[in-house]
């Protein structure tokens, strides 16, 4: 019988592939193995005609030992340190496995910065672009070197679902350490049934995830959730599969019914939009009176300074916020037209009064309707 399954694999094209750490490595490091397993059955895909973009966890992992750490790094010094040290080994074992198959791999690293600036996000858009133009798979992880917690992604399930968003794949494939997805923990709970089909994420299916994460990794099934969401969100599905079983990837190109499939959104975010909903991260809030949350909510109207009651936090022109009700509860994300103290000022004022409070005027709209997200 004929699937929605079926479908999404037919018209694949372009692959955004997510390993995780607990895939790829052991308490001991890296599992070369399991690494050039993984290479090889990319490169299968390529030759399928398949574009493939590969997220890859595992370089702290792959260089903690060398440090003595046992488990995860407690520190962001102590992460960077091993990421340093095994980022390149990382690398090393991809790069051995392409050659052989004479296939070139090329070693993207991304802070959250580089996709929040939207210049940047753009320049990063063209250099993968690029780089599959020219055959190569690009191999994707967090700058963990040098990020700071200011500009960490967090995991690479976010990270790897803002990589599909940018390059508009037709599939968020996410090898785990897991089978697919429960509706409880199936490690604590005999009862918990597996949900092979996911039309929409709702708050009852975050609930179901849990907090729980791995040993090697730092992500669970909620962060591969929040990941299937944003890439819902930019009309990506997203199959979650066991990364650990025999042949994987080949099952799954070959249409076996295995992991769990997360339907994409019906409606599509356009462009723009994907990139301010899903890698801009918002500095403030602002808090509306309930008329102008029914305006922005339910008529897509752009954001008027007369409806804001309270301004929150400190951010710059061309930030993103939280666009709230008066209970503080968000309900968009917004770029907004004037910086904080501006906002302060103007707050409660009609439009025409603008100029006449701050000496000049940059819009009419606090938050403009094409820079606004619910």
């Amino acid at each position: 019988m004929h699937t929605v399954r079926d479908d999404i694999l037919q018209q694949l094209k372009r692959v955004v592939i997510k390993v995780g750490s607990g895939v790829i490595s052991t308490a001991e490091g890296l599992d070369g193995a399991m690494v050039a397993q993984l290479a090889e059955d990319i490169c299968d895909f390529c030759e399928r005609g398949i574009e493939v973009i590969l997220v890859s966890s595992g370089a702290v992992a792959a260089g903690r030992n060398s440090l003595g750490i046992e488990g995860r790094p407690k520190t962001i010094p102590q992460k960077q340190a091993a990421a340093a040290i095994g980022q390149p080994r990382m690398m090393r074992a991809y790069k051995e496995v392409f050659q052989r198959r004479n296939r070139v791999a090329a070693q993207v690293l991304l802070t959250r910065d580089d996709l929040s600036n939207r210049r940047r996000y753009l320049n990063a858009h063209n250099t993968f672009d690029a780089l599959l133009e020219y055959g190569v798979t690009p191999i994707v992880n967090e700058n963990d070197t040098v990020v700071v917690e200011e500009i960490r992604f967090g995991d690479n399930d976010n990270l790897s679902a803002q990589v599909a968003s940018l390059m508009e794949a037709d599939l968020l494939l996410i090898l785990s350490d897991v089978d697919g997805f429960y509706d409880g923990d199936p490690a604590c709970d005999e009862g918990a049934q597996f949900l092979p089909l996911i039309d929409k994420i709702t708050p009852e299916v975050m609930a179901m995830a849990g907090s729980s994460r791995g040993t090697l990794g730092t992500g669970g099934m909620q962060t591969k959730l929040q990941a299937a969401q944003k890439a819902s969100l930019a009309g990506i599905p997203t199959l979650i599969v066991d990364g650990r079983a025999p042949g994987i990837l080949r099952r799954v190109i070959e249409g076996e019914n295995v992991g769990s499939l997360f339907l994409a959104s019906a409606s599509k975010l356009n462009a723009r939009k994907r990139w301010i909903a899903l890698t801009m991260q918002p500095s403030g809030k602002i808090l509306l009176d309930d008329g102008a949350v029914r305006a922005v909510s339910d008529s897509g109207k752009s954001l008027l300074p007369t409806g804001i009651v309270v301004v929150e936090g400190e951010f710059e022109r061309g930030d993103a916020v939280h666009i709230c009700d008066r209970n503080g509860v968000p309900f968009a994300i917004g770029v907004a037209s004037y910086n904080s103290i501006e906002l302060q000022q103007i707050k409660g004022h009609r439009c025409a009064e603008i100029e006449q409070i701050l000496g000049y005027q940059y819009r009419d709209e606090a938050v403009y309707r094409d820079n606004l997200v619910l």
